[in-house]
């Protein structure tokens, strides 16, 4: 029984998911991140964490890029499924939301950029934010789009949302893009 409790503990902590507002430093949410959209400048608090509009330079530059770096190289992609990916990626825009705290977010964001250069994605059709650990930004990009947890990577065709990853694979980062993508039945990791 305790082993049980200590898993569910720890995974609770471990896990990039919803925690309550109440926990996160005032000071750093308001005072310490600027309130401006950020294309060319990083915006950090105090935690180290990015927030609010980004780009992937941004996440290449260090501290981010000492994780960002290793892991786009390091990961291996499904070449086949990246083919087969590539022609429904052709007319989507994507919301991807993470945290530069958030060890998913590390694993899976550089994983995602890699799957996507493979694709020749245009990456005008991109929305990078990250989130603080309340998944949420001074400028409330997150407001009405229920981010519970990250990465969360909504996709949309003609401004409709068809589908989201969230967290981690139910197959692989590439099958589950494509089976959202592609119309096949698909529920991201935390649907029932």
């Amino acid at each position: 029984m305790r082993k049980i409790f200590l898993f569910t503990i720890s995974s609770l902590l471990l896990s990039c998911g919803s925690i309550s507002k109440s926990t996160v430093n005032e000071q750093t949410t308001s005072k310490n991140i600027s309130k401006e959209p950020s294309t060319t400048n990083i915006q950090r608090a105090k935690a180290n964490m990015l927030v609010g509009k980004q780009t992937r330079n941004a996440l290449e530059q260090n501290p981010y890029g000492i994780w960002f770096n290793s892991n786009f190289e390091n990961y291996a992609v499904d070449t086949e499924t990246v083919k087969l990916l590539s022609p429904y990626l052709e007319d989507i825009s994507i919301k991807a939301f993470m945290g530069t705290w958030c060890s998913d977010s590390k694993r899976e964001t550089p994983n995602f950029y890699k799957i996507l250069d493979q694709a020749n994605f245009n990456y005008n059709n991109l929305e990078l934010i990250t989130v603080t650990r309340s998944k949420d930004t001074p400028e409330g990009y997150e407001k009405g789009l229920d981010i519970q947890r990250v990465p969360t990577f909504i996709f949309y065709k003609n401004g409709k949302e068809v589908g989201r990853y969230v967290e981690f694979a139910r197959e692989t980062l590439e099958k589950d893009i494509l089976a959202i993508l592609s119309g096949v039945s698909y529920k991201h990791s935390y649907e029932d």
